[in-house]
């Protein structure tokens, strides 16, 4: 009856980890083809003729007055840095209203960061838009990479790991003379690692995958994201070539993947501890 039951969990897990992989599967296989064939719309994973043309138009600049590798270059820039800031300042705040015992209104603040949790971020889009447009940082580097500079949910993620951190070990450091600071970088922040490449890792996917905020905080093609470049390609001259867009959307798909794939065994250590705890 186990043996029974086990078998059909792991089909189901390969049904359900199938019908998650197939599109990705599809758009590798049409990035192969050329836009002949990809408009065709026959049920063919593997291209009659490969072409790898593609992604030489694409990475060559042909396909737009902006090369594609600028857009690449400005999402990752956006999201290394973004991810950077955020992972300083809500360390910092996480740090401060788990184990500052000095801290006023500490829960008010800890539950007004919660709750912010349940807000929507399209009700705030047009406030954030009106201000940044307000100070002139429209279609700048600033407007792409200050909206992602703090988060409510990396605090919550944080916090619960410090609340849980033995008060023994921060008090000998406190006894051996180690101020607030260095309790934070140097006993703190080393003991989270796991913790902070997970929200580093959700981070960085956040905010390379966004789409509508570089989409609208953005006028000029230099500036453009991967993201926001590749729909504005989609609806320009190249709607039906799919073989192009194809392979842009893979070459876009590669920084992530590459990010999470290294950070596996930190995600899942995270989980662990998490678990264990």
């Amino acid at each position: 009856m186990k043996g029974t039951r086990k078998l059909l969990l792991i089909l189901l897990a390969t049904v359900i980890a199938a019908i998650f992989l197939l599109p990705l599967v599809w758009m590798i296989s049409t990035s192969f083809k050329n836009d002949f064939e990809a408009l065709a719309g026959q049920m063919n994973f593997i291209p009659k003729k490969p072409t790898i043309e593609n992604y030489m138009e694409g990475l060559s600049g042909e396909l737009m007055n902006v090369p594609i590798v600028r857009w690449i270059t400005n999402s990752l820039s956006v999201g290394v840095i973004g991810t950077a800031i955020v992972l300083l300042i809500d360390s910092m705040a996480a740090f401060a209203l788990a184990r500052l015992s000095d801290l006023p209104f500490k829960r008010t603040l800890f539950a007004m960061f919660v709750a912010s949790l349940m807000i929507p971020g399209v009700l705030t889009f047009l406030p954030m838009y009106m201000e940044f447009n307000a100070l002139g940082l429209i279609n700048t580097y600033s407007a792409l990479i200050l909206p992602y500079t703090a988060g409510a949910f990396g605090v919550f993620l944080l916090y619960q790991f410090f609340i849980s951190f033995p008060k023994e070990i921060e008090e000998a450091a406190r006894i051996d003379g180690a101020n607030k600071w260095q309790i934070y970088s140097r006993i703190l922040l080393p003991a989270s690692v796991s913790i902070m490449v997970t929200l580093g890792i959700f981070t960085f996917m956040g905010i390379y995958n966004d789409f509508v905020w570089p989409l609208y905080a953005t006028t000029s093609p230099e500036m453009r994201t991967i993201t926001a470049g590749i729909a504005l390609m989609a609806q320009g001259s190249y709607t039906q070539a799919y073989g192009k867009l194809m392979a842009m959307t893979t070459i876009a798909t590669l920084p992530v993947l590459i990010v999470f794939i290294l950070g596996q065994r930190s995600f899942v250590r995270a989980i662990t501890q998490a678990g264990v705890k």
